[in-house]
C-alpha cells in the first residue's frame, strides 16, 4: 500500500505542528504576567507545587486562564464548523450570526432583572438567547432559501439591535452589571479553577457527540436533497447540531463573555489547508481555535505590558476583521457574491417640495419647541412662551436658552449632515444600504477622535481634525475593497462589517487604557447629544453646513447620472471616478464632523434618504432637501425621548436611533427577499 506523503506531510503539520504551537503559546502564557516569575519556579509550580505564593499564583491564576483558553477557543472554532455546514454559509459564526450578542444581552437581562435564574454559571440563560437569536436571524433571512449574504447582514443588524439595548441596561443599571464590560467585550481572566471545571465537561459532551455527527455533516455538504436520498434525516441533524453548535457557544459565553471571530478564523485555516472531512475538520478547528485564541491573548498582554486587561474579544476582533474582508473578496472571485441591491424604495405620494419643506419645517420647529419645554418635570410650554416674550425667570431663560435650544440645534444639524452623508454614499456607491456607520465610515472617525483624545493627548479643539483624519483613512480603505467588488452593493455591505468591526475593536482597546467609566464609554460609543451645546454647534457643525452642503446643491444632479451606470455616465460626459471620488470626500468629511460633536450615531444615513424617497422619488436634488429635513427631524425626537423617557435618567440619542434604525434595515432585507 503506497503512503501519499503529500497527506501525511499536510497531517503532520497541521496537527504535530498545531500541537506544538499551542505547547509553546501556552508556556509563553503562564509565564506572563504584572509579576515575573522565574521559569524555573513555574515548573515547579506545574510539577512539584507547594504552598507558596508564587507557585498559587501559577496555578490558581495563570493555568486556569491558559486552560480555559485552550477550550473556550476549540469550542467557539467546533461551533463555527458546525454553523457553515448547516447554513451552507463559509462566513457563518457566532459572531456573523449574531448569536453572541443574544446570548450577552439574555445574560445582562438575567443579571439586573432576575440574578435568581443565574444558575449553571448563567448557561440556560445564555442558551436560551442564542437559540433564539439563531432563529430570528435565520427567519429574517428567509430561512432555508437564506443566502449567505442575506444571512450575515441579518446577523450584523440582530447585533447592532441586542447590542443597543444591552448598552442602554448596562448605562442605567452599572451596580448591578458592574463587572460585565469586561466580560462583554471577552476576558479569559480567571481566579480559580471553577471556570474550567464547570466548561469543559459541557465541551467535551458536546464535541463527542458532534464527532459522533461527523459522517452526517459530510453528507449535508451533498446537498439536503442527496442527503435525504442517503437515507438521511436532514431536519434532525440539522437540528441536533444547531443546538449543540449554541450550546458551544453559551457555555463559552457563560465564562469568559463574547469572543467573536474564533468560529469564523479557525474552520477556514483548516478548510484552506485542504480538509474537508468533518472528523478532521472538527478536530482540527478544535487545535486551531485554541491556538488562534491563546495567540490573541497574548497579544492582548504584550500590546498592554501594564496588564490593565484589554479585552481579548478585541483583539481576536482584530484578527478576525481582515479575515472577514479577505473572505468576503474570495467569495467574489469564487462567483459566490449576491447580485443586486436591498431595494431603494420608490414614491408613495408625490408632493411638491413646496408643500412638503414647509411642511418638515413646521414639524422640526414644533418638535424643537417641545423640547424645550419639556425636562424632568415634563411638558411646560408657557415657560418657554414665557422666555421669548421676555417675561420668564433670568434662571429659565438661561436654561431654555442657553441649555436646551442649543441641544436641540446640534440635534437637528448632527440629523440633517448624517443624513445627507448617507445620501451621497448610496448614490456613489450605488448601494441603498450604504451609511457611514454601515460601510466603516463613522468607526474610524470615532477611532481617530479617541486617538486624538488619548493617545497624543492634545486639547480638545484638535478633535474635529482626528475624527476627520480617522474618516478619511477608512474611507480610502473601504474605497479601494469597494472597487474590487465592482461597487456591488450587499458585498460591499459585508465588507463594512469588517471594516467596522476592525475599527470598533481598536475603539474597545483605547476605551480600557484611557481607563474611561464603564456608562461614560459606552455612552460615547452609542452616540450622544448629552451636555451639547453651541460649542459644538459653531466648532464642529457650521462649517460643513455653511462650507460643504451648498457645493452639493450643484453636484447632486451628478448623482442622478451616476445612478444610471458607469457606462451610461461616462457616455454623457461624466468623469466617473472623479465625480464619485469627490462626492464620497465630502460625505466622509460630513460623517466625520457629526462624529466630533455628537459620537457614534447610526443609521440616520439610511433611514433618512429611504424616508425621503417615499415623498419624492428618487430625484436627488429634490431628495437633498428632505433627507437632511427627515435626518435633523429624526435626532431631535431621538433626543427629546433620550431626555424624557427614564428622566432624570438619559438614554444614548445613538441607542434610541438604532433601536428604530435595525428593524428598519431588516424590513429593507425582507422586502429585497419578498
Amino acid at each position: 500500500m503506497m503512503i501519499n506523503w503529500k497527506i501525511a506531510w499536510k497531517t503532520l503539520l497541521t496537527f504535530g505542528g498545531g500541537l506544538f504551537l499551542l505547547v509553546m503559546l501556552t508556556w509563553i502564557h503562564i509565564n506572563q504576567g504584572n509579576v515575573t516569575i522565574p521559569v524555573l519556579t513555574v515548573l515547579e509550580a506545574i510539577f512539584s507545587p507547594e504552598d507558596t505564593l508564587q507557585h498559587h499564583t501559577v496555578r490558581v491564576l495563570r493555568l486556569p486562564r491558559a486552560v480555559m483558553g485552550i477550550i473556550a477557543g476549540g469550542a467557539l472554532a467546533v461551533s463555527g464548523v458546525v454553523l457553515q455546514t448547516v447554513t451552507k454559509n463559509p462566513l457563518s459564526s457566532a459572531s456573523t450570526l449574531g448569536i453572541h450578542s443574544g446570548t450577552y444581552f439574555a445574560v445582562v437581562v438575567t443579571t439586573i432583572f432576575f440574578p435568581f435564574a443565574l444558575f449553571m454559571n448563567g448557561i440556560v440563560t445564555a442558551f436560551l438567547g442564542g437559540v433564539g437569536t439563531f432563529v430570528i436571524v435565520y427567519v429574517l433571512s428567509g430561512g432555508s432559501n437564506a443566502t449567505p449574504v442575506r444571512m450575515v447582514l441579518a446577523g450584523m443588524i440582530v447585533t447592532f439591535l441586542f447590542s443597543s439595548l444591552t448598552s442602554v441596561l448596562q448605562i442605567f443599571y452599572e451596580n448591578e452589571s458592574q463587572g460585565l464590560f469586561l466580560w462583554g467585550s471577552g476576558t479569559l481572566v480567571q481566579n480559580s479553577w471553577g471556570g474550567v471545571q464547570f466548561a469543559l465537561p459541557i465541551i467535551a459532551a458536546s464535541f463527542f457527540i458532534v464527532l459522533v455527527f461527523a459522517r452526517k455533516l459530510d453528507t449535508l455538504m451533498l446537498g439536503d436533497e442527496v442527503a435525504t436520498a442517503l437515507g438521511q434525516n436532514v431536519r434532525t441533524v440539522k437540528f441536533v447540531t444547531i443546538i449543540l453548535s449554541v450550546l458551544l457557544t453559551s457555555v463559552t459565553v457563560s465564562v469568559v463573555g463574547p469572543i467573536g471571530f474564533v468560529g469564523l478564523v479557525a474552520p477556514h485555516i483548516i478548510k484552506l489547508i485542504g480538509f474537508r472531512s468533518h472528523t478532521s475538520l472538527l478536530f482540527g478547528s478544535f487545535l486551531w481555535g485554541a491556538n488562534v485564541l491563546l495567540m490573541a491573548d497574548v497579544l492582548a498582554r504584550f500590546i498592554d505590558p501594564s496588564f490593565s486587561e484589554l479585552p481579548v474579544g478585541a483583539i481576536t476582533a482584530l484578527i478576525g476583521a481582515p479575515w472577514l474582508i479577505w473572505l468576503v473578496l474570495r467569495m467574489k472571485r469564487s462567483g459566490l457574491s449576491e447580485g443586486g441591491a436591498v431595494m431603494a424604495g420608490s414614491s408613495l405620494v408625490q408632493i411638491r417640495l413646496r408643500v412638503l419643506l414647509p411642511i418638515f419645517a413646521s414639524l422640526v420647529l414644533l418638535v424643537v419647541f417641545v423640547s424645550m419645554s419639556t425636562g424632568n418635570y415634563g411638558f411646560d410650554p408657557g415657560q418657554t412662551i414665557a422666555v421669548f416674550q421676555g417675561t420668564a425667570e433670568s434662571f429659565i431663560q438661561t436654561f431654555i436658552l442657553e441649555l436646551r435650544l442649543p441641544r436641540a440645534i446640534v440635534a437637528f444639524a448632527s440629523g440633517a449632515i448624517l443624513a445627507v452623508s448617507g445620501l451621497i454614499f448610496q448614490g456613489v456607491l450605488r448601494n441603498p444600504l450604504a451609511d457611514p456607520s454601515v460601510i466603516g465610515i463613522t468607526s474610524g472617525a470615532g477611532v481617530g477622535a479617541l486617538m486624538t483624545m488619548y493617545v497624543f493627548s492634545v486639547s480638545a479643539a484638535w478633535i474635529p481634525l482626528g475624527a476627520m483624519v480617522g474618516a478619511i483613512v477608512f474611507f480610502f480603505f473601504v474605497m479601494f475593497l469597494g472597487a474590487k467588488m465592482e461597487f456591488q452593493p450587499t458585498m460591499l455591505a459585508l465588507l463594512g462589517i469588517g471594516v467596522s468591526a476592525f475599527g470598533q475593536a481598536i475603539i474597545q482597546i483605547l476605551v480600557v487604557r484611557a481607563d474611561m467609566g464603564v456608562a461614560s464609554a459606552l455612552t460615547w460609543l452609542s452616540g450622544t447629544t448629552y451636555a451639547t451645546g453651541y460649542g459644538e454647534l459653531f466648532s464642529y457643525l457650521i462649517w460643513p453646513i455653511i462650507l460643504l452642503i451648498p457645493i452639493l446643491f450643484f453636484y447632486i444632479k451628478k448623482l442622478d447620472v451616476l445612478a444610471l451606470g458607469d457606462d451610461t455616465a461616462k457616455g454623457l460626459g461624466l468623469d466617473v471616478r472623479s465625480v464619485r471620488f469627490q462626492m464620497a470626500l465630502i460625505a466622509t468629511l460630513l460623517a466625520a464632523s457629526s462624529v466630533a460633536a455628537v459620537g457614534s450615531i447610526g443609521f440616520i444615513g439610511l433611514i433618512a434618504p429611504h424616508a425621503a424617497r417615499l415623498f419624492v422619488g428618487t430625484v436627488n436634488q429634490r431628495l437633498l432637501p428632505v433627507a437632511m429635513m427627515i435626518g435633523g427631524l429624526l435626532l431631535v425626537v431621538a433626543d427629546l425621548f433620550s431626555r424624557t423617557l427614564l428622566a432624570p435618567a438619559e438614554i444614548p440619542s445613538g441607542i434610541l436611533v438604532a433601536v428604530l434604525g435595525a428593524p428598519y434595515f431588516l424590513w429593507l432585507m425582507k422586502r429585497r427577499a419578498a
